[in-house]
Parts: structure tokens; sequence; C-alpha cells
């Protein structure tokens, strides 16, 4: 049904938008946790920058990453020097698209989780003796788990549909970078409505099991209390 390029290109898309998810997890957790139980100067600024990139067109997006990340940017040119790593042009720099793109989202998804957990059983904890990190693993994530797999699955599908940033910092490279989105749009632009056809559908059958499952985890009964 797929061809060897359009099979490439799924596992790419696979391979980028779960390393995106596990990239963006920890950092989305740790933003989330600031901006509901933290107060401190600056914290709007915070809020602001982390919805940056739900605001900016993707191709902005990736352009900046281009520009840090390339061998002339000030992240890049330090890993290529030191460690003789290029980012740009690789499926990881897909990865790194589909983490910056969907971070807002798992942020967000995050807070609302974290909210709803309930602030004197981390006090209590607390005051028992046990210390912030042992809180926070022991009372937090455990209360907020269905928060942080749904913040994980919307997270996977947005990665799965990433296209403008992808683009710019990655490249459309057939083997090697280019993901379904873009395995769709090269169809299109050479006419394959076929091929382009039948990737859309393969697209949608990802698309509809994460959210499928993203809707059963809000509808369990409990999530709503948390």
């Amino acid at each position: 049904m797929f061809s060897s390029p359009d099979i490439q290109a799924i596992l790419v898309s696979l391979q980028a938008a779960s390393l995106g998810t596990i990239l963006g997890l920890p950092l989305a957790i740790g933003i989330a946790w600031v901006l509901v139980r933290s107060s401190f100067k600056g914290k709007a600024i915070l809020d602001i920058l982390v919805s940056f990139p739900l605001v900016l067109p993707p191709v902005v997006t990736g352009y900046i990453m281009l520009i840090v990340l390339g061998r002339q940017g000030p992240i890049g040119s330090l890993l290529y020097q030191t460690l003789g790593i290029n980012v740009v042009f690789t499926w990881v720099a897909a990865g790194l698209a589909c983490c910056i793109v969907s971070l807002p989202l798992m942020v967000r998804a995050l807070e609302v989780a974290i909210s709803g957990v309930d602030h004197k059983m981390e006090l209590a904890a607390r005051s028992l003796g046990a210390g912030p990190i042992k809180t926070f693993t022991s009372i937090t994530l455990p209360l907020a788990y269905r928060g942080i797999i749904s913040a994980v699955l919307i997270a996977f599908a947005r990665g799965l549909g990433e296209f403008g940033a992808t683009m710019i910092v990655a490249g459309n490279i057939p083997g090697k970078t280019q993901t379904l989105p873009l395995a769709i749009f090269t169809n299109l632009q050479t006419g394959d409505e076929a091929n382009a056809i039948r990737l859309v559908a393969f697209s949608l059958v990802l698309a509809s099991i994460s959210l499928i499952t993203h809707h059963i985890l809000l509808k369990r009964r409990g999530f709503r209390s948390q």
C-alpha cells in the first residue's frame, strides 16, 4: 500500500513526535509546576514566553531554530566544534521542532492537572518531613498522572502534524528528514494525489487514535476532580 519512501516518512514522523514528547515532558512539568505553585517577579513574562510558539507562524519558529542550532549559531556552533554534532537538517532537528511547537500545549494541560491537586496534601507531606522533591514525586505527580498522560497524547498528536518549523530547520529530505506531512506536501506538489490521499488517511488514523485516547482519559471518573 505504501512505498518505501512513504514508510520511511511515517517512521521519521513517529520518531520526531516521540523525541519531541520525551524532551518536552520534563520541561513542561517543571514550567507548569512553577507557574501553578510559585509566585515571583517575571512569572507573567514566563507565562507569555511559553505561549509564543502558539502565536508565532511555524516558519518563524523554524527559522529561529535554524539560526540558533545552525553551525554559525550559538548552540549549533558549540555542538559542532566540541562534539562534531550537526543538528540542523537531521531527524533530531525535526524532533526538536515538535518539542518547541507542542510545549505550550503540554504546559497548559499540566497546569490544569497540577492546579487540581489538593495543595493541602502537599503541605501535609512537607509537614511530615518530606522535602520538595519527595513531595513532588510522591504526591503531586501521582495525583496528576491522568493530566500527564493527556499532555503526552496532545504533544504527540501535535508533533505528528508538525510541518512549517520542520520544513525550515530539518528540511524535506526523503528518507532522512521527510515527515508524513512533508510527504503529503511533496505528493501534492508532484501531482500524485492518489498517494497523498493514502497518506492523509493514515494521518487521520494516527490523529484519531491519539484524540480518542485523550477523550477517554478526560471522561474517566476522577480526572476532573484532580
